[in-house]
Parts: C-alpha cells; sequence; structure tokens
C-alpha cells in the first residue's frame, strides 16, 4: 500500500496527483472541437468511471482550465489551457499568495537543475525579446546573482556563465 495515496485500486496502480487532469487537458488538447465527457473518457480510459472524468472536467472548468457549454442535458468541454499552461496557473496561484514574491523566485531559481536553468534562461531571453521588443531586453539580476551582461550569449545567465555560486540544492 502506497502510504501517500492508499491502496490501488482494482489491481490498478493510483495515478500520481494531476495526472487524470494532465491526461484530460490532453485529450482536449487534441479533439477536433468541443467533446462530451464520454469521449475523454474513451480516449484516456474506458475502464474510468464515467462520473471520475466529470468530476475532473468539473474540478478543471473551476479552476478555469477548461470551458463547457450545454448540449442537450450534457455538456461538451474544451480545454482552455494544456497541461502545461494548467501548472503555469498553479505557479501563478502559488506566487500570489506569497508576500515576497522576490525571495520565492529567487530560492526557485537558485534551487533549479542546469538543464532547467538553461530551459528558463531560453524562455526568458524568448519572452523577454517578445515582450519588450528587441534591444531593450531585462537585465537586472535577482537577488543573489549578478547582472546578466549578454542575455542569450550562452553564458547562462550569470556572470560566473553558469550556475550561480553558493545555490542552495
Amino acid at each position: 500500500m502506497d502510504e501517500k495515496h492508499g491502496p490501488p485500486l482494482r489491481g490498478r496502480p493510483r495515478r500520481g496527483p494531476g495526472e487524470l487532469e494532465a491526461s484530460v487537458l490532453t485529450a482536449l488538447g487534441s479533439a477536433p472541437g468541443p467533446v462530451t465527457a464520454g469521449w475523454v473518457r474513451k480516449q484516456i480510459d474506458p475502464s474510468l468511471a464515467y462520473t471520475t472524468v466529470v468530476t475532473t472536467l468539473t474540478r478543471l472548468h473551476g479552476k478555469q482550465a477548461v470551458v463547457r457549454r450545454r448540449d442537450g442535458r450534457s455538456y461538451v468541454w474544451r480545454a482552455v489551457f494544456d497541461a502545461a499552461g494548467l501548472a503555469a496557473r498553479r505557479m501563478h496561484r502559488i506566487l500570489d499568495g506569497e508576500r515576497d514574491r522576490g525571495a520565492v523566485l529567487s530560492r526557485f531559481i537558485a534551487e533549479l537543475p542546469p538543464d532547467d536553468e538553461r530551459l528558463l534562461q531560453l524562455g526568458l531571453d524568448t519572452t523577454t525579446t517578445t515582450k519588450r521588443g528587441p534591444g531593450q531586453l531585462m537585465t537586472a539580476a535577482l537577488p543573489g546573482r549578478a547582472p546578466c551582461p549578454a542575455r542569450g550569449s550562452g553564458h547562462g545567465g550569470t556572470a560566473s556563465g553558469g550556475r550561480a555560486t553558493g545555490s542552495v540544492r
């Protein structure tokens, strides 16, 4: 028995947190248009209870990750976000609940593995260029990090050319 999730149901291993929501969003993302809960169930796992799928869709609707509209006596559903978009929304909600966003972001960045730091740097370079326009790149340093003199130059966003020194793991 898994202490965190309890015993598996009917011999199947229990899904991890968020896995069913991610599966539902993936199915909705591949849908030809708005679809029924039954359609989603067939795409994910026909052995799932219909009510499990409807509950998941309803929770995603509450998180504004899906939209629904009446179609007869039931609903048809469409994704607003993919699984990555939903995770990003959760991260935003967490940050919105913190008094010192800068400290949380600084700690998050300091504890990133090098590969994730590179991905974040690439994303920041792309987003910053898009939002601010070319030639107006943001170069301010977060607390505990040296300014990045040449973002996008392959130096990983720190003065030392990679990981910030003194990172907490």
